[in-house]
C-alpha cells in the first residue's frame, strides 16, 4: 500500500472524527486530519534533526526538528507518536513519548490539521528510514536555533517548535520521555 492509500480519520474543528478518507484525497482536498510531532533527544539531550527525502508527499527535502507523521484511522495520538518515532528513527523499544500539547495548525492555504506535540528520549542507536530521511544529525538546541534562518524547515514543524519555545518547553531539555511521539 502506498502512503497515498493510507486511511486517515477526518476530524472537525473540535478534533472529533467525522469520517475517513485515503491520505492522498485528504491532502488533495485539504481535509482536516491529525498528526504527531515528536521531539527526540539522545542521551546527551541533543535533538534529532533531519532533512526529508525528495519523495515525501508533503514538504519534500525540507528540514525537520521532529519525527512524526499522520495519525492513522482509529489510531490514538499516543499510539501514532510511538509508532512514528520508532519507524522514523529505525528503532524498537522506545519509551512512550510524553505528550506536551496539541494545537490546530493552519497552512494558510485552506489546510488544517490537529497537531499533537510529544517528546521522547532515544538512547538507542538510530537507523533512520531511508524512505523518510535523507540526512540526519543530533544537534543541541542552540545549534537548531542558529539554523532556523539558514535552513528551509517544514512549516508545521516550525510552528510546533515556536509554540514549544513560547511554552517554555524549549531549552535545557525537560528530561521527559524516559518513561512523546
Amino acid at each position: 500500500m502506498s502512503a497515498a492509500d493510507e486511511i486517515l480519520d477526518i476530524v472537525d474543528e473540535n478534533d472529533q472524527v467525522i469520517g475517513q478518507a485515503p491520505r492522498g484525497e485528504v491532502y488533495a482536498r485539504g481535509m482536516r486530519h491529525r498528526a504527531v510531532f515528536v521531539r527526540a533527544r539522545d542521551a546527551e539531550g541533543r535533538i534529532f534533526v533531519h532533512r526529508r527525502t525528495a519523495t515525501k508527499l508533503v514538504f519534500p527535502s525540507l528540514y525537520d526538528m521532529f519525527v512524526g507523521g499522520v495519525v492513522g484511522a482509529g489510531e490514538s495520538y499516543d499510539e501514532a507518536a510511538l509508532r512514528e518515532a520508532e519507524e522514523e528513527l529505525g528503532v524498537s523499544g522506545l519509551p512512550r513519548p510524553v505528550p506536551l500539547f496539541k494545537f490546530l495548525y493552519d497552512d494558510g492555504e485552506g489546510g488544517t490539521w490537529w497537531s499533537a506535540v510529544y517528546e521522547v528520549r532515544c538512547e538507542l542507536p538510530v537507523n533512520p528510514q531511508v524512505e523518510e530521511v535523507d540526512w540526519y544529525g543530533f544537534l543541541t538546541e542552540a545549534e537548531v536555533e542558529r539554523r532556523l534562518d539558514d535552513w528551509e524547515w517544514v512549516p508545521d514543524g516550525l510552528a510546533a517548535w515556536e509554540r514549544l519555545r513560547e511554552s517554555g518547553g524549549a531549552g535545557a531539555g525537560t528530561g521527559a520521555g524516559g518513561g512523546h511521539g
